[in-house]
């Protein structure tokens, strides 16, 4: 008897709780307002605005090391959930585990660069990750962050980092 196929609304339920639950294991991600909203296996982080987040009064632009923060979450966020869809995928006992919330361990940062574009003005702010390498211990990713206009980054970021072993 073939295995029984999970309807596509209960897959993608899984998907969104691990996504949760993987972005909720980075430091500082409930503390600085950073979700995720996930369309297929593409992520893009949500720095949601909160006045606490104001770097310069006079100006009303974000803080530079909350938006640093954000892009790095965002970076880390992309490497691990790259791991975590690739085990739910793969079903088995590597799904399992993800669906009991044990998800596999989060890359560290070796070094991360950043180029603040712009100031970030007082609104939500938008982030993606692009994998430019990630093998079995190093990974190398680009990420930009922009508010009203994809095409008008503010900050833009290099990172590497330490892949976990497993």
């Amino acid at each position: 008897m073939a295995p029984r196929r999970e309807p596509a609304h209960v897959v993608e339920a899984r998907r969104d709780a691990a996504l949760a639950g993987l972005s909720h294991a980075v430091p500082f991600v409930n503390e600085l307002g950073v979700s995720f909203e996930r369309l297929g296996d593409e992520l893009t982080g949500k720095l949601s605005y909160q006045e606490k987040l104001i770097g310069n009064p006079v100006l009303g632009a974000l803080h530079g090391g909350a938006t640093g923060a954000f892009l790095e979450i965002t970076a880390q966020v992309t490497l691990g959930w790259t791991r975590v869809w690739e085990m739910m995928e793969a079903g088995g006992d590597a799904a399992a585990a993800i669906d009991r919330g044990d998800y596999p361990a989060l890359p560290k940062t070796i070094d991360f660069s950043l180029d603040y574009l712009r100031p970030g003005g007082a609104r939500d702010s938008y982030a993606r990750a692009t994998i430019r390498r990630a093998g079995r211990r190093y990974a190398s990713v680009s990420v930009e962050a922009w508010q009203e206009e994809r095409s008008r980054p503010f900050i833009s970021a290099v990172g590497h980092f330490l892949m976990p072993e497993g």
